[in-house]
């Protein structure tokens, strides 16, 4: 796994075309998949969120229209600069805040949330069991953490599908879009491959002190949603 300035540099060499090439390459189901996150999340008006590794926003900005009042952190400058001049979603109350920061080392006090959340961006940390436990760190007993992720489809025909586009076609396709000359969207490929999932993952929130872990798939397994919740201390 390249270092952390490694990908902080990649990020921000992606920033200008991230949101276009999400979309196009998803074909607009990380939107669908983002309102899933919002749903299993369960905001509650007035309650505080912190999404983790925001990017340039999207699940911030609709869980704020949900009626969570949302902080997003991330440690790359050019993505939260995208978040930044965003306009709030239709029927939101207000607009997230975002502060730079470094998922293993929060910018908060203990308990400072009600709830947080990190959308394909656990990956990316270099020890994802402690960047649960700092997120877990910072929200209150009680609370709850949803995780976003891709996950490798098992289903006969996807799979073997799924993983010809994800290694040959995603990468180029990927680099054509968003105009970054970097290996971007092969690193994608990469992490996903190497990352824990499923029952791999749940076990990683066990070690890091999340309670009750459980796990929903998305679209024939391409992506998964994990729940925890936070134990008193």
């Amino acid at each position: 796994m390249p270092d952390g300035a490694t990908i902080q540099r990649m990020f921000a060499e992606v920033a200008p075309g991230y949101d276009r090439a999400n979309r196009a390459l998803s074909l607009g189901i990380d939107t669908w998949w983002r309102r899933q996150a919002v749903r299993l999340v369960g905001p509650r008006p007035g309650e505080r969120g912190l999404d983790v590794c925001a990017g340039t926003g999207d699940l911030s900005f609709a869980l704020q229209r949900a009626g969570a009042d949302m902080v997003g952190a991330d440690f790359c400058a050019p993505m939260l600069a995208r978040a930044a001049v965003k306009p709030p979603l239709r029927g939101s109350s207000g607009r997230p805040s975002f502060v730079a920061g470094d998922a293993l080392a929060l910018p908060f006090a203990d308990g400072t949330f009600d709830f947080a959340t990190v959308a394909f961006g656990i990956r990316n940390v270099s020890d994802p069991a402690a960047g649960l436990r700092e997120m877990a760190r910072v929200v209150r007993p009680g609370g709850r953490l949803v995780v976003l992720e891709f996950t490798k489809p098992r289903v006969p025909l996807l799979g073997p599908a799924y993983r010809f586009y994800f290694r040959r076609v995603l990468p180029r396709l990927g680099q054509w879009i968003n105009g970054a000359r970097n290996d971007a969207y092969r690193y994608l490929h990469d992490s996903v491959m190497a990352f824990p999932e499923r029952e791999d993952f749940l076990a990683l929130m066990r070690t890091a002190g999340l309670q009750t872990p459980r796990m929903r798939l998305l679209t024939g397994g391409i992506a998964a949603l994990y729940r925890g919740e936070v134990g008193t201390r």
